[in-house]
């Protein structure tokens, strides 16, 4: 036989006290309402009884479902994806709401059906996630409860978005390289399919001038190894006085491509030539010899502060932009990881 589960009623036979007390000492209203000798004989009952409020129930009375929805672009096969999840997800847990996650399938994909589907079954606000930086048109379902964008902006822009500051990224990463005596630097890699390159290629060049130090060549390819590989093999098999001091990749899998085309040219990495990465992709950054320099995108904290900024707009009752106010684009910082493919130029013989 299944065991009764103990109700709100139980608690205030046990306690001597009404089923309205209870609700309040379990709701966080008691204060002024109810008698704090009164309130304390609840928490005992209800710790004696192990009673806690259903939550479906709960929601009900406030007319929240206590649910946000998570609407994803590629959850399944991002290397991304999972840390940008779990970021929200513990955030919103953190704040008593259960996240309920919807994966698309594919960049590209129309989310708009998921959107209304989550909609439909009473979230109280939504997070549009990509796993690569984009420009989108939000769906109009978003503008209907309280939502932000994550890793991703709409155009023109609506809806609050939460991303990775790219541009300042490629300058600190060009800024490390610089520190290290490289001046010859070359950009590789990154298709114009991702917003983030363009960021991040300015980022490269502003350091550049800042440094006094001409703008550094850009070598056109796409966003995996053998693009890497491809692209970085005729630098590297160049004469000396022709060779980058260091190459400066638009992701880790471009850098692990130029990892592999410096050891074909018979190259030391980084004794004849620093590999600066992108991204800190997990199991890949940290595992190849030497271990990738790299800037760690926050896909954690863009999950976590979207995840705030939604319940903010909920418990706040509004909608997702106040009235009166502008959409915010929110940048957060990338992190340099120092392994052990850059480091200091070696002078010429």
């Amino acid at each position: 036989m299944a065991q009764h589960r103990p109700t709100a009623q139980d608690v205030a036979k046990l306690a001597g006290a009404s089923r309205s007390a209870v609700s309040m000492v379990m709701n966080g209203t008691a204060d002024g309402n109810v008698a704090p000798e009164t309130q304390e004989r609840i928490r005992l009952a209800a710790a004696e009884l192990d009673y806690t409020p259903h939550p479906i129930a709960a929601g009900l009375r406030r007319q929240r479902s206590e649910m946000i929805g998570l609407v994803t672009d590629e959850a399944a096969s991002s290397p991304f994806a999972g840390r940008m999840l779990s970021g929200a997800s513990q955030a919103a847990s953190e704040r008593g709401y259960l996240t309920v996650i919807a994966d698309a399938g594919g960049p590209g994909e129309d989310t708009s059906h998921y959107i209304e589907e989550l909609r439909r079954r009473r979230v109280d606000g939504l997070i549009l996630a990509t796993t690569s930086l984009r420009t989108l048109r939000a769906p109009d379902g978003l503008r209907l409860i309280p939502s932000v964008l994550a890793n991703c902006h709409d155009e023109p822009l609506s809806l609050d978005s939460i991303m990775p500051d790219e541009r300042r990224g490629g300058r600190e990463a060009t800024e490390h390289l610089i520190s290290l005596g490289h001046r010859r630097i070359t950009w590789i890699g990154g298709g114009e399919d991702v917003d983030a390159r363009p960021l991040r290629i300015r980022g490269f060049q502003e350091a550049l001038a800042a440094a006094g130090l001409p703008p550094g060549d850009v070598v056109a390819a796409g966003w995996d190894i053998n693009d890497g590989f491809t692209a970085a093999l005729p630098l590297f098999s160049a004469a000396r006085e022709h060779r980058p001091d260091a190459v400066f990749c638009a992701n880790d899998r471009v850098a692990a491509g130029a990892l592999l085309a410096a050891r074909t040219a018979g190259l030391s990495v980084p004794g004849d030539v620093s590999i600066m990465g992108y991204d800190d992709q997990r199991h890949l950054a940290d595992a190849t010899v030497p271990g990738l320099t790299t800037m760690a995108l926050p896909h954690e904290e863009i999950g976590r502060v979207a995840a705030d900024r939604v319940v903010d707009r909920i418990e706040g009752g509004g909608p997702s932009v106040p009235a009166g106010t502008a959409p915010q684009e929110v940048l957060l910082q990338c992190r340099l990881v120092v392994r052990g493919t850059t480091g200091p130029r070696r002078p010429a013989a």
